[in-house]
């Protein structure tokens, strides 16, 4: 079992982990928290706590999440871990040749064009359905609640929803934009901390799906409502697309990591860039973590991986190298040579041949979860369809145009998605959950979360806390306001171009729970750049 002094807090946060025994639930927004708590206390087991918390982050967090995003899940029950795809493919009658059609050389970020198939709403039925004890009309009627009802708007969510405002209204043309504002303002602007925000339409959306375990969305006069608003925007999403789309079951992929199993999605997802790096890594001793030499081979062995992730992850039937082969050993050494003392430029190697939210759950009988959902870029494309509540993801915008890509766009096709829950065991025993949100910054988070977990026995509290790099491109690193300027200074006399990131909050937002397989005892961590907390039972 890992090991930490619950009383060593090395960084200026004074926050503690929180202990519980019965049940625990983490996530970015204190309402969504105790909410998933609730559904633990009304004879709920952690699947249950943490589809009413991720139902409920769509209307009180709706800048990072919402109905029509994608969502993966890993969840350990009945002593085995399980992985779900709960992403969509992009529409069947989209082509790289109908984008250059319209004038794009790249994925456009925002409108109709990089909507995919929307796959959270699927992922909620689907692990109600297997793993769920009670009805999937009472998990997410917390939910409903608070979208019918209303609920004061708290400070980060506020900040980013201002943000998301003054984005739409630059880049989206007004017949479009149109219903993100009627849905997403109050009186014309965005709400600010501590104002009522409430949304009647996404009540009635969540209902429906309540009611059919997620059929409506997919099938039925919503998806109708959807497909033909999209249409009449000139996008591509049809109803076939919505009927045909059934959320995946998959295998989840690791690395042992000095004794531990660190578990990831695999590809679509961008999980195994963590994995590579890790498995470079743990080439190496690491004694201290406030150490150049430290912070020095994280960033060049995420370079790396990073390097590799971009040119080779894609959905798996179109990858043209395994998860095996780049999460060989053989491969790892390969690129572990290539880190000297000094900052260098990211290119792939070659392989052997072969804007969200995360939340994190656990009932007192040892069911855990590693939930995570997004739209991407904080409300995703921008489009609302009118009187529903519903914000479609952007995730499309990640496929290439290059058609010699991996990545290329097709149809059918689901792209590289950035969303990834990471879960923790040791000789065949469930640690625990972990992730952080925020784009290309999320195997960056798990890295350092999981060194500081593993390498620097920090507490769950500490190992959020403690002050985060992002690699950027290059040799271009940012670093919080909260890192050691010594280091930084160190860092760059090796060529590494540091600069300190003027926007708050762009290092990811993260959860943990570990639990002690020994008592049961459930320690937590929750994100404090951002507004959530742990609920413990």
């Amino acid at each position: 079992m890992l090991h930490f002094d619950p009383d060593y807090q090395p960084y200026t946060s004074k926050r503690m982990p929180v202990f519980g025994h019965k049940g625990m639930v983490a996530t970015s927004q204190t309402l969504a928290a105790q909410a998933g708590l609730g559904i633990l206390k009304k004879g709920g087991n952690a699947v249950d706590a943490a589809i009413a918390a991720a139902a409920c982050l769509t209307v009180v967090e709706p800048t990072f999440n919402g109905i029509g995003g994608d969502a993966f899940a890993l969840i350990w029950m009945d002593g085995k871990l399980h992985g779900l795809n709960g992403s969509g493919p992009a529409p069947q009658s989209i082509s790289i040749e109908a984008l250059k059609k319209r004038g794009f050389d790249k994925m456009p970020l925002f409108g109709v064009e990089p909507i995919t198939v929307p796959g959270a709403p699927a992922a909620w039925g689907e692990c109600s359905r297997r793993f769920g004890r009670l009805p999937l009309k009472d998990v997410l009627q917390p939910a409903i609640g608070y979208a019918e009802d209303g609920f004061p708007v708290s400070p980060v969510t506020a900040r980013f929803w201002k943000i998301s405002y003054d984005k739409f209204k630059k880049n989206l043309d007004h017949d479009l934009a149109k219903p993100w504002f009627d849905t997403f303002t109050v009186n014309g602007h965005p709400p600010e901390a501590g104002e009522m925000w409430s949304s009647p339409g996404h009540a009635e959306t969540l209902r429906a799906i309540a009611e059919t375990d997620g059929e409506a969305f997919y099938r039925g006069e919503l998806a109708k409502t959807i497909c033909d608003f999209i249409e009449k925007h000139h996008g591509f999403l049809r109803p076939e697309d919505l009927a045909d789309y059934h959320p995946e079951w998959v295998d989840p992929v690791s690395v042992n990591y000095r004794g531990y199993d660190v578990w990831e999605i695999p590809p679509n997802a961008q999980g195994i860039v963590a994995l590579m790096a890790l498995n470079i890594l743990k080439g190496y001793e690491f004694t201290e973590k406030e150490s150049i030499d430290t912070y020095h081979k994280q960033i060049e062995a995420i370079k790396l991986a990073f390097a590799d992730g971009k040119k080779y992850i894609a959905e798996q039937k179109h990858m043209k190298h395994t998860v095996q082969s780049l999460l060989s050993e053989s491969y790892a050494e390969e690129r572990r040579k290539l880190i000297n003392d000094k900052a260098l430029d990211p290119v792939h190697g070659q392989p052997p041949k072969g804007g969200t939210v995360y939340l994190a759950t656990a009932d007192g009988e040892g069911n855990m979860v590693s939930f995570i959902q997004s739209n991407y870029m904080r409300f995703g494309s921008g489009v609302v369809i009118p009187g529903t509540g519903i914000a479609l993801q952007n995730r499309g915008c990640n496929f290439s145009l290059d058609p010699r890509h991996d990545n290329c766009l097709a149809p059918g096709k689901k792209p590289y998605n950035t969303i990834i829950p990471g879960f923790l065991t040791k000789d065949g025993t469930p640690i625990g959950p972990f992730g952080v949100m925020g784009g290309f910054m999320q195997p960056q988070g798990h890295l350092q979360m999981i060194m500081n977990t593993i390498d620097f026995n920090l507490h769950p509290q500490a190992a959020l806390d403690a002050p985060r790099w992002q690699w950027m491109e290059g040799k271009t690193v940012k670093i919080e306001s909260t890192f050691p300027h010594h280091i930084a200074q160190a860092l760059a006399a090796k060529g590494h171009n540091i600069q300190y990131a003027l926007e708050p909050n762009t290092f990811g937002k993260g959860q943990i729970i570990w639990r002690n397989p020994e008592t049961g005892v459930l320690t937590g961590g929750s994100e404090s750049r951002t507004d959530g907390n742990v609920a413990a039972w």
